[in-house]
């Protein structure tokens, strides 16, 4: 079992959703979260005044695959995510020990 999380700009979530649909995914956890990497931020003007946006919002997608899954879940998500300019996020991939469903106590492939 794998725990794929994706960073992604906010725009693409839906394009990102309707590529994962295609795998017949069942289920992701949708966070709003900021951060910055080679962007390093960026300046703006608000009614006439210069601020410093440090932390560019950002969405993180997380979900749980099989290990069969894996190259095919990052390859959609890379592709739907994708415009080639900077900040388009990064996906991280690690292992996942143990999935337990609460409700049924289910385990593993089971409770995906």
């Amino acid at each position: 079992m794998k725990k794929i999380e994706a960073i992604i700009k906010p725009f693409k979530l839906e394009e990102v959703k309707e590529a994962l649909a295609t795998l017949e995914i069942s289920g992701m956890t949708i966070t709003e979260v900021k951060g910055y990497g080679r962007q390093q931020g960026h300046t703006e003007l608000y009614r006439g005044a210069e601020y410093v946006v440090d932390f560019i919002p950002k969405l993180k997608i997380e979900l749980a695959v099989t290990e069969e899954m894996v190259d095919e879940v990052v390859q959609k998500i890379a592709a739907a995510a994708k415009t080639g300019k900077i900040g388009d996020g990064k996906i991280f991939v690690s292992s996942l020990e143990k999935i337990i469903r609460i409700r049924t106590l289910e385990e593993d492939r089971e409770a995906i």
